[in-house]
């Protein structure tokens, strides 16, 4: 079983129900629905079938209302952000790779 410690420290960790993690985001809770459907959140799921979510997932749900807010359709909204996370992961692993090779040069 996780220690306190862990969860406390684990951005992964879904510990926010949909009314808080609504509240924190600053968005209703028909908008998380929406950002589900979208798939660029996918909650996780209490024994009880409630919506729980992280940290990290509230931080794509606030990018994902700012842009909203400003203009943009919640459907592209939700597309460019996985395609920034997606490309930010992609850099990530080559400077990994650069790294890697810059040592065994």
């Amino acid at each position: 079983m996780a220690q306190p410690d862990d969860v406390l420290d684990d951005d992964n960790y879904p510990a926010y129900t949909m009314g808080r993690a609504a509240e924190i985001v600053g968005a209703s809770q028909d908008f998380l629905r929406r950002l589900d459907e979208a798939k660029l959140i996918i909650p996780f799921r209490s024994a009880g079938g409630h919506r729980r979510y992280s940290r990290y997932q509230l931080r794509l749900a606030a990018r994902a209302r700012e842009m909203v807010d400003h203009g943009t359709a919640l459907e592209a909204a939700c597309r460019i952000i996985i395609l920034e996370d997606q490309l930010e992961e992609a850099l990530q692993q080559n400077r990994n790779h650069q790294r890697r090779q810059s040592g065994a040069a």
